[in-house]
């Protein structure tokens, strides 16, 4: 079909080239195409955050970006935030110490726009955080325990920055 692109997506850090369509969203590139299967696909219809990336930075709904327009850009999944050595980013710590998780089904997009949350600076108050939370549903009702562990991780990144600048 003369109508497949070829592109090269750049996730977590590592080039992932690929055949698509036009029409192929970044959701069902990450996770058919380079098989990173941590986002999850939740409603497809950007409504409940399960999908929730990083692109450039921002988070983004995966369900509702074309792989095409991620070409060229910086992308990160739920995959990519731990370090290399398994040691788990400060956020996926902080879910699993306040008990964060329920089914799981939500967190990858819970935690990505967590770390969102918080390097936007939206954590001043728990109404703060609920609000920046909104656009990811749990099903599950794991609410408190999200809210815990964001102020918590924000927290640490707080006390961090200090020892940084002193």
């Amino acid at each position: 079909m003369d109508h497949i692109r070829q592109i090269e997506l750049s996730i977590n850090g590592a080039a992932h080239a690929m055949s698509v369509e036009p029409r192929v969203t970044l959701l069902d590139a990450l996770r058919e195409r380079a098989a990173l299967t941590g986002t999850k696909k939740g409603c497809d219809h950007g409504q409940c955050g399960a999908c929730t990336v990083h692109v450039d930075g921002e988070r983004t709904l995966a369900c509702l970006t074309l792989a095409v327009q991620a070409e060229g850009r910086e992308i990160t999944t739920i995959e990519g935030l731990a370090d290399g050595d398994g040691v788990l980013h400060r956020v996926q710590q902080a879910f699993l110490e306040e008990d964060a998780f329920q089914c799981g089904y939500c967190t990858p997009g819970q935690i990505m726009s967590a770390v969102a949350c918080i390097r936007e600076g939206h954590t001043g108050s728990d109404a703060e955080i609920r609000e920046y939370m909104a656009g990811n549903l749990c099903r599950c009702g794991a609410y408190n325990g999200i809210v815990a562990a964001v102020r918590k991780a924000a927290g640490t990144h707080a006390a961090e920055t200090k020892v940084e600048a002193a």
